[in-house]
């Protein structure tokens, strides 16, 4: 979805595209913890806390690609910018069911899970920054 966020640069709003959250991964391990109560109680309290967490994360955390630059917005402010120009590598794993989410710059490695809509995740990365084919 095209964002009109007031927090991006007006020159560059309509180039921007804001990823809108997606509950799928913090339901999954919600729900898991009802099952795995009738054996491992405490296990299961921890993997639905973990559920809880990522879905306060995906509540909170936005994921914007603009012309230059992903910037990720945690409650509606800007903390991180990562410029295309340093990427090397992407990929989005496990697509029929996305969990995580690995980039590398040319300085560092990041692993994120996928909070967001996967699918236009996936068409973002590959409008930005398309991969090289072998």
């Amino acid at each position: 979805m095209t964002t009109s966020n007031p927090l991006i640069d007006p020159n560059i709003a309509s180039q921007a595209t804001e990823l809108n959250p997606s509950y799928a991964i913090p339901a999954v391990l919600v729900l898991s913890g009802i099952p795995i109560a009738w054996f491992q109680p405490i296990a299961a309290g921890v993997v639905s806390i973990f559920g809880i967490f990522l879905a306060y994360q995906a509540a909170t955390i936005r994921l914007v690609f603009t012309a230059t630059d992903l910037e990720v917005y945690r409650s509606q402010e800007k903390f991180r910018t990562f410029p295309y120009q340093e990427w090397q590598d992407w990929k989005v794993f496990w697509f029929s069911f996305p969990v995580l989410f690995y980039f590398k710059e040319i300085k560092s490695i990041h692993f994120l899970p996928v909070l967001f809509d996967a699918k236009l995740l996936k068409a973002s990365l590959e409008k930005h920054i398309p991969l090289q084919k072998n």
